[in-house]
């Protein structure tokens, strides 16, 4: 967790303004706080983390990415006025099942989630602030909103209140709104049938071989491993968009086999 290190050497409030700083300061404050004092009465180095004073670009761009995450999700999970049990359990299932963070992990993103509760800032004004960092990641954009759906359809639904949320998301990312509506396809009513096969390539069933094969080695390219990785997204979004990954090559498996594609 690199950027996790400057946040406890105490960088991340000079990296990180807008908003979302806002939140991961109420969020990890106390942590750098603390780790101060410990300096300053043991006469030692802050005992974890990157002691430096700067964070580079990528590593501010992965604090954007995990405090805009979750920051948004508390916002979702919350725009009917309060926090249900369930809303919780769903982000608590996001966090451990999906994104398989270790302990330090889902304390951190537990602390923006449970800071976003309380702290100033709309959704709106998270959702700009991330697009201004990510708006050239096509990719990285696309699986925010992909992040957004799939844990406010945990339950098999959107009710309306999320997806007018998501839907809000969708526009300042520029997201066109096939690709939205083929992001919530794949999430709500989950079921085992072709129309949602397609829907992971961006893709209605009539879609000639040339545009499923245009899609697949489009995708294929964005959501690569390796590609991801280079564009800044924290570790603890990689298995995610691993997953996601995969998800794309058994899709064009399932559509090669169906249309016998060569």
């Amino acid at each position: 967790m690199g950027w996790m290190g400057k946040v406890i050497g105490g960088a991340m409030g000079l990296a990180v303004g807008g908003p979302l700083g806002m939140i991961a300061g109420i969020a990890f404050g106390n942590l750098f706080d603390r780790a101060s004092q410990y300096s300053q009465t043991q006469n030692q180095s802050i005992p974890f983390g990157d002691n430096s004073t700067t964070m580079d670009h990528q590593q501010q761009s992965q604090m954007i990415f995990f405090v805009g995450a979750f920051s948004m999700l508390a916002r979702v999970a919350t725009a009917d006025g309060r926090l249900l049990p369930e809303e919780q359990r769903k982000v608590e299932e996001f966090i451990r099942d999906d994104l398989k963070l270790d302990a330090q992990g889902r304390q951190a993103a537990l602390r923006v989630f449970n800071a976003a509760l309380t702290g100033g800032g709309t959704f709106e004004q998270f959702a700009t602030q991330f697009y201004q960092n990510f708006a050239h990641e096509q990719a990285i954009l696309e699986l925010m909103i992909d992040v957004l759906v799939r844990v406010g359809a945990a339950d098999g639904n959107l009710n309306e209140v999320e997806e007018r949320l998501i839907d809000l998301a969708a526009r300042l990312f520029r997201i066109s709104d096939s690709l939205l509506a083929s992001i919530k396809r794949r999430h709500v009513n989950r079921t085992a049938s072709s129309e949602q096969v397609y829907a992971v390539l961006g893709l209605q069933p009539d879609a000639s071989v040339e545009e499923i094969k245009k899609a697949y080695r489009k995708l294929s390219r964005e959501f690569h491993p390796d590609t991801i990785a280079s564009k800044g997204l924290p570790e603890e979004f990689t298995t995610f968009a691993a997953e996601k990954f995969r998800a794309i090559q058994d899709a064009y498996d399932t559509i090669k086999q169906q249309r016998a594609i060569s």
